[in-house]
């Protein structure tokens, strides 16, 4: 299944399900708040508080997102882990008060085993250490053995924005990568996801947190879940990481071609296989970013762009290129 296939198999499923199918938003947002678009549910927010009435009660999208920058920030770390990218895109479905968990638990775990194929028995679950509801939908209605659900607290499955906006706790789903990556246990023994990867998150969006902390009700529960393209395709094309993915190898390949170095799979140690990533993740994002308007400058966004490009050219004249 290629990155195309994927992203329509995973809007196709929603619209079937009277899902109104948007395009992604800029990756400007309108929220003054924060720099990106960081999630799925930023261009949805103001539905969620209920500041604007929604014209339709369930969407499906695949929303270009950045993290660099502020709280959600991954710029640092890529070409160092096997995951983490400046730009990705990131599938969700949404309700705007329709239905809430009794329907988004059941979908995910029909599209992610039947459509796409993957392992029930290799499948673990997380919850909110306080949600009895979302573990009983996903013991009793799914058939999720409850050795393979485990709760955890607010760090690991309390979805937040940022320091204000809506809120809720979440549900994630793991696959059990086998005993190569890790040890057992489950991803409460996995905190870095090596093992157990987490790939899609089920926010129950239920509370608007205010700067002083304090949350009150959404107008009505709603759902925002977020399943990132790059690394279920990686899960998908049977690959060890999203470098190696039809959206990121292209571009490894020609960084190997202007530089006329060797990229070596999976080698995490290597200097001139980590540049190389880097050089093919910013050229990406960065391209990203200016085609949505983003210039480099010496402040917000444009700083971050500019740092972006820097890093790109440091490691493109580390690899030799002029």
């Amino acid at each position: 299944m290629t990155a195309d296939q994927l992203r329509d198999s995973f809007r196709g499923y929603f619209a079937e399900k009277d899902h109104t199918m948007v395009p992604s938003a800029s990756l400007i947002p309108h929220d003054p708040t924060v720099l990106f678009n960081i999630a799925g549910m930023m261009p949805f927010k103001s539905y969620f508080v209920g500041d604007e009435k929604p014209p339709y009660k369930r969407a499906v999208s695949s929303q270009k997102c950045v993290r660099a920058g502020g709280k959600h920030n991954d710029l640092d770390d890529v070409g160092r882990t096997k995951r983490h990218l400046v730009f990705f895109e990131m599938l969700g479905n949404f309700s705007f008060g329709d239905y809430f968990k009794e329907k988004a638990i059941p979908w995910s775990w029909d599209l992610v085993t039947e459509e796409w194929g993957f392992d029930g028995d290799k499948l673990w679950i997380t919850v909110h250490e306080s949600d009895d509801e979302a573990e009983a939908i996903w013991h009793e209605i799914v058939g999720v053995p409850m050795d393979r659900i485990q709760r955890l607290g607010d760090a690991d499955n309390y979805w937040q924005m940022g320091d204000t906006g809506p809120c809720g706790p979440c549900s994630e789903i793991h696959i059990d990568r086998g005993p190569s990556f890790g040890p057992e246990g489950g991803p409460l023994g996995d905190p870095a996801g090596d093992r157990f990867m987490e790939f899609w998150n089920l926010v129950f969006m239920q509370f608007d947190q205010s700067p002083d902390g304090s949350r009150t009700p959404l107008p009505k529960p709603s759902i925002d879940t977020g399943a990132g393209l790059e690394r279920i395709l990686a899960l998908v094309q049977g690959v060890d990481s999203v470098w190696e993915t039809d959206l990121m190898q292209p571009l490894l390949d020609e960084a190997c071609s202007i530089t006329g170095r060797s990229y070596k799979v999976g080698d995490y140690e290597d200097r001139d296989s980590f540049a190389m990533r880097v050089l093919a993740e910013h050229a990406r994002s960065g391209a990203m970013l200016i085609n949505d308007g983003v210039f480099p400058s010496n402040e917000a966004r444009g700083y971050v762009l500019r740092r972006i490009i820097r890093r790109a050219v440091r490691y493109a004249y580390m690899l030799g290129t002029e």
